[in-house]
Order: structure tokens, then C-alpha cells, then sequence
């Protein structure tokens, strides 16, 4: 990270959890509570679970489900020193953990082992008081798995997010070969920053890697000399934000933007921003604690009030377009 003085770049080091006395549990909270810190715009997930116990007593940081329906295990270390003095490898500890969840059965499986219990810790950050928590978790995921599409491909797979501060190489190297393996599992660095009196946290992912075609789309539509293969995806990594959809006109400051399936709408700013009862909020924050999730597919929830098709559509058609006359 840089600051601009008189057009100079002054570099600004980060400092450490342990030197803003942030234990491993108070990172735990800080994602449990804000977990589309490591997600991505195109992801939606729904947190199920902290520190839950597994048969050989181990416990999982925090537990999630995606919108495919996988069962996502997070796991978290402070720094690189906590990883290096670990017995046990830490992206190995991770996968035991998350063998364990492949033994869920189904949906009602997780919410009477894990997420009722869950939802009776925090009963407080939860409606609709007259439901048990064992009622209301089966409620919360249904809903989930429902409008995500993912009720016949619950828990088929299970996902490994490793969060740190640092990871040692060993590390990297074992999670690139298991991703490269066919075992889904990234890595995040969260890096706190103290800038007057202020903290400030820098979330990188390094794994998995984009692959370069991820970044082919960006490079040919620029460049009408070079031909696009056909049948070129769009991959999830590739994919533009809102900003850039204001930029090509696809949609405009001002226009209404609407919830999938629900009432609420929002005034799209011309920063990407939407403003809601005079309010302006990201719109994952606006989707989210409209859904009741922990993270959402923005685009794909987010619908275009005039033309009645998602952002994700609207991105996807232009994409599609441009790609052909580069052709």
C-alpha cells in the first residue's frame, strides 16, 4: 500500500494482528460477521457454523454453505509463526476437518448438527423468535438452496478456505497441488494496515491462480487484429464489475435496480453504489441483509428494473456482443 505525497509514493508498512493485540478468535469474528471479505461478487454463501467439534474433537473455525450447495470449511490462522508451529500441516488439519463434513447426509443432517446450535449462540442476530432454532436453520437453508438452485447437489463436494496474515511456502505449494488435483481449496491473506489511528485490512487472494485465459477476454476485445476462439466461457474471474458496465452504458446512473423475487429496489449511483431510503449501500450489503445471507451473487441477485434481466445477463449479452465483432 502507498500514499501520494506531491506526486511521490511513500510506501506504508503493514503492521501485525499480534501488534494491534488481535487474537485468532477476534479474526474469526471479524469474517464470521463479514464474510464477503473473501468472497467474490459472484459468489453467495451462508454461514452454518463456528467453532464446531468434530468425532475426534477437533474443531473447524467456521462452516458454510455456497450456492452449489458445498460445504465450505474456513479455517484461520493469526500468522505465519502460528501456522509454522503447528504439529500438524495446516492445510492438512483443513482437509481432515473437512472429511468429517462429507459424513452429512443431507440438509436436515447440518441443521441438527450444526447450524440449530449455531443459530441458538447468536439466537440474537436472528428473526422470527417463535421458531425453534432447529425450525428456523431448516427454514434459513431450504431457502438458501432453494433460490440458489442447489437442493439436488447439497454437499456433494466440500470446499477448504485457509485465511492468514502469511503463508508459509510449504503451504502454497501443497494447496497448488491439491487444487491442481481436483481438491478445491484457496488460500487468502488479510494484512492489517494502521494508518491514523485507523485500521485498515487488505484481503489478497493467492490461491487458486487465475489461469491466463482468465484474462484473454480483457486483452481481445481490445485488440481487433486477433481473433477470439469460439466458444470462449467467461470465467467468474474474468468477469467485469458495475463499474465497468456504467462505463459501457449497459446501464446508467439513476436507473432503478430491483431484489430478485422481492420488492425492494434501490437507485443505482453512479459509483456502483445503490440508494436505498436515502441510504447509500454497497449492493452485496443491500442484497445480503435482504436475503439474510452472509455473501451473495450480486449479479446474478441484482435485477435490472427497465429491461427485467439481472446485472449478470445484461454483462454476459455485452460481453457475448463485443467477443463477436472481434471475430
Amino acid at each position: 500500500m502507498y500514499k501520494i505525497d506531491s506526486n511521490k509514493a511513500v510506501k506504508i508498512a503493514h503492521v501485525t494482528f499480534s501488534k494491534l493485540h488481535m487474537q485468532e478468535n477476534d479474526i474469526e469474528e471479524l469474517l464470521r460477521s463479514n464474510i464477503y471479505m473473501i468472497c467474490e461478487e459472484e459468489e453467495s454463501m451462508l454461514i452454518v457454523g463456528r467453532q464446531v467439534r468434530n468425532a475426534l474433537h477437533g474443531r473447524s473455525d467456521l462452516t458454510a454453505v455456497d450456492q452449489d450447495g458445498n460445504v465450505v470449511l474456513i479455517e484461520i490462522k493469526r500468522n505465519l509463526r502460528d501456522i509454522e508451529s503447528r504439529k500438524e500441516a495446516f492445510e492438512f488439519q483443513a482437509i481432515r476437518y473437512a472429511a468429517s463434513y462429507a459424513t452429512i447426509k443431507d440438509p436436515d443432517d447440518l441443521v441438527n448438527k450444526i447450524y440449530a446450535p449455531y443459530i441458538e449462540k447468536y439466537r440474537s442476530e436472528f428473526e422470527h423468535n417463535s421458531l425453534t432454532s432447529t425450525e428456523l436453520g431448516k427454514r434459513k437453508l431450504d431457502e438458501f438452496l432453494t433460490v440458489n438452485g442447489a437442493e439436488n447437489s447439497f454437499n456433494r463436494s466440500q470446499k477448504v478456505v485457509l485465511v492468514a496474515s502469511d503463508f508459509d511456502d510449504q503451504t502454497l505449494s501443497a494447496v497448488s497441488w491439491l487444487n491442481s488435483n481436483g481438491v478445491n481449496m484457496s488460500c487468502y491473506k488479510l494484512i492489517p494496515y494502521k494508518i491514523n489511528g485507523e485500521i485498515y485490512i487488505n484481503v489478497e487472494k493467492l490461491l487458486p491462480l487465475a489461469s491466463y485465459d482468465d484474462y484473454y477476454v480483457t486483452f481481445l476485445e481490445r485488440s481487433s487484429g486477433i481473433k477470439k476462439p469460439s466458444g470462449k466461457k467467461f470465467t467468474r474471474r474474468s468477469l467485469p464489475k458495475i463499474v465497468a458496465m456504467l462505463e459501457w452504458g449497459v446501464v446508467k446512473e439513476g436507473d432503478i435496480i430491483m431484489a430478485k423475487d422481492r420488492e425492494d429496489e434501490g437507485t443505482l449511483l453512479s459509483n456502483g453504489n445503490v440508494l436505498v431510503d436515502g441510504e447509500e449501500l454497497s449492493m452485496q450489503k443491500w442484497l445480503k441483509d435482504i436475503y439474510g445471507w452472509s455473501s451473495i451473487q450480486t449479479y446474478v441477485f441484482a435485477i435490472h428494473k427497465d429491461s427485467g434481466k439481472a446485472l449478470s445477463e445484461i454483462r454476459r449479452e455485452y460481453l457475448e456482443k463485443q467477443a463477436e465483432n472481434v471475430e
